[in-house]
């Protein structure tokens, strides 16, 4: 029972784990590039914008390493 566990375990952690990417690439890394292209500037009001995409990514994150803690091992 404890190996299915572990494997609802880890797809929950990769799925958050995808989530954290993607508010990373759409909300801090595509802005990045914008503004290295000419498209935006990274000095504008968007910056409170892509701090709280790139702290929600860490959060996401670190709450899919701590979705980790949850497996078990057989001793």
């Amino acid at each position: 029972m404890s190996l299915v566990h572990n494997e609802r375990t880890k797809l929950t952690a990769t799925y958050i784990n995808g989530v954290a990417i993607a508010v990373f690439a759409v909300g801090s890394f595509a802005p990045a590039i914008a503004s290295l292209n000419g498209v935006g500037s990274l000095l504008s009001a968007g910056n409170l914008i892509v701090l709280i995409c790139l702290g929600a990514s860490a959060a996401l994150h670190f709450l899919a390493r701590r979705t980790l803690k949850a497996l078990r091992h057989d001793d």
